[in-house]
């Protein structure tokens, strides 16, 4: 950083270190948004607070310490890449959604958000549970590759069959790609984050995959009968067929993430 600076002094500034400042400026914050609200954020903060013990040490003379200090922190790079595994895959994977992926056209969208919304109240209606991933620009195909490939267009009618208790497939979860139920009875990651007790597994699995990736995911609890919406692994209880239908055409069709909106501005 002092060698670009003095650079920069000697030649003086042009465009192109606005450009580079602007780049690096993007790259930081790029990187923010994907560890904000993870663990990330804690081991970030340890990583930063050895850095400080070890700098302390050094200006006191503290020469055990900082050797010590020293030691491990030459092991954080290899560390950083073990703990950080699953942050920087899905920084990476949507790095590539970028350029590659795409959201599915609105119309598609709308027809998928509400069969699912119509599925998902009436599988609540009956305390029948469910599970459903909807695919956006991160690629779902490994984790479908777990369940049984169905490749049928989504319908309410065909999701109802599939979660209803005692079928083969009702247990896992029905990953949707393009508007298409890809297959069903699939496994999902489980997340590490600590929940309430009153949540099961289908809400461990809804938040271990949107935790990994971009997608959006609709659980359907059989004990409470309620519809919850996960993002990011954060869940946000769902009121009305209206309101999450709402929300899931906003969001599948290239929609930008916001509040929820209430039943009446959804209706």
């Amino acid at each position: 950083m002092e060698t670009a600076w003095r650079a920069i002094l000697v030649r003086g500034f042009h465009w192109y270190d606005a450009l580079d400042i602007i780049a690096v400026a993007l790259l930081v914050y790029y990187a923010l948004t994907h560890v904000r609200g993870t663990r990330a954020v804690q081991m970030m903060v340890g990583i930063f607070a050895l850095l400080a013990a070890n700098f302390a040490a050094g200006w006191f003379h503290m020469a055990s310490t900082q050797r010590m200090l020293q030691n491990v922190l030459f092991y954080i790079p290899f560390a950083v890449i073990v703990l950080f595994r699953d942050t920087i895959r899905r920084a990476l994977a949507s790095l590539g959604g970028i350029f590659f992926g795409q959201k599915i056209v609105r119309r598609t969208a709308a027809h998928c958000s509400e069969e699912v919304s119509r599925a998902c109240f009436a599988l609540a209606g009956r305390r029948h549970g469910a599970l459903i991933v909807l695919e956006q620009t991160q690629g779902l195909k490994n984790f479908a590759e777990s369940g049984v490939s169905i490749g049928a267009e989504a319908s309410a009618d065909l999701l109802m069959t599939i979660f209803y208790p005692g079928t083969p497939l009702h247990d896992g979860a029905v990953i949707i790609s393009e508007g298409q139920i890809a297959a069903a009875g699939c496994f999902l990651p489980l997340t590490a984050q600590p929940l309430p007790m009153e949540l099961g597994t289908r809400h461990r699995a809804a938040a271990g995959i949107t935790e990994t990736t971009d997608a959006l995911c609709v659980v359907v609890s059989e004990e409470r009968g309620t519809v919850t919406l996960v993002r990011e692994g954060e869940f946000e209880p769902m009121e009305t067929e209206a309101q999450l239908k709402t929300w899931l055409c906003a969001n599948l069709s290239g929609g930008k993430k916001g509040a929820i909106e209430t039943p009446a501005a959804a209706s």
